[in-house]
């Protein structure tokens, strides 16, 4: 069985092992959404190596699993993620290195993040730090309640940003201001960065709840099919050049074109009702 290939018995196997032993995430699935918390409030949900282990196959079974059609990626407690459990790499015992941190943890969660063809809410409920930072602006949506704020932390203790940072955080808000960010370390209120572009949207605090899971049951019953092609174009036009991106544009069209959502809309549209996606 490849990756992406999952039966239900096996899915639901997982998510009980994870409930039960891996405590460090929690995963509810509810209307076709997948919310996934990071669950160590206590280090305000930085990451060691058992929790970035496990958001790697949750993320994986989210994908497998033909009932969840979208997923939300929040916190628990007052944080989003402060990026990396320093206690982890300071401890002799403990420490994987750098090395194996990035290329074992961080990066792969970010290629799962960006290659899953299913929206992915960052529901940033706290203050995002570092890689928690950049892990939330991999997203395909990101939103943060008025009180959030979001820091590029690794200068102030000698480090440089990963987690794509460097990728994504310039191509959202612009070099000039994305280096300086980088560099300084400031902290960047939700309404800033909205006004940046570096996230879709601040939410006032008192409403957040109820707008993220409208927000998340919208994308849950829109064509995902059709989603998963857009985040596929968005995601090659940061390199492609304009030719190749319209070719691709061509094919991933006609491919959306044969699709059953793709019918079902156009049928809704000319029976003046809403269409019934099953993102197929």
């Amino acid at each position: 069985m490849t990756r992406g290939e999952i039966s239900l018995e096996s899915f639901i196997i997982r998510t009980l092992n994870y409930q039960i032993n891996m405590s460090s995430i929690e995963l509810k699935i509810k209307n076709k959404i997948a919310f996934i918390t990071l669950n160590r409030p206590e280090v305000f949900n930085s990451f060691n190596r058992e929790m970035a282990l496990s958001l790697q196959n949750i993320l994986d079974d989210c994908e497998a699993n033909q009932d969840v059609r979208a997923i939300v990626l929040t916190g628990n407690g007052k944080a989003f993620c402060a990026g990396q459990d320093l206690k982890e790499v300071t401890n002799p015992d403990l420490n994987p290195g750098f090395k194996k941190i990035l290329e074992e943890h961080y990066n792969p969660i970010i290629t799962r993040i960006r290659s899953i063809k299913k929206p992915i809410i960052a529901k940033v409920n706290g203050v995002a730090a570092g890689a928690g930072a950049n892990i939330a602006l991999a997203c395909d949506i990101v939103v943060a309640h008025e009180k959030v704020s979001f820091i590029q932390a690794f200068s102030l203790i000698g480090l440089v940003p990963d987690s794509g940072g460097t990728f994504f955080l310039p191509r959202l808000i612009g070099f000039q201001k994305a280096q300086a960010l980088a560099m300084l370390g400031d902290k960047i209120t939700a309404e800033e960065a909205e006004r940046l572009g570096m996230i879709y949207k601040m939410i006032p605090l008192d409403s957040f709840e109820e707008e993220v899971n409208k927000l998340a049951l919208k994308l849950a019953n829109m064509p995902t099919k059709a989603l998963g092609m857009i985040k596929e174009l968005f995601n090659n036009s940061m390199t492609n050049d304009l030719d190749t991106q319209l070719a691709l544009e061509s094919k991933l069209q006609i491919e959306a074109a044969q699709s059953e959502d793709y019918r079902e809309g156009v049928a809704a549209f000319i029976e003046k009702r809403k269409p019934n996606f099953k993102g197929k």
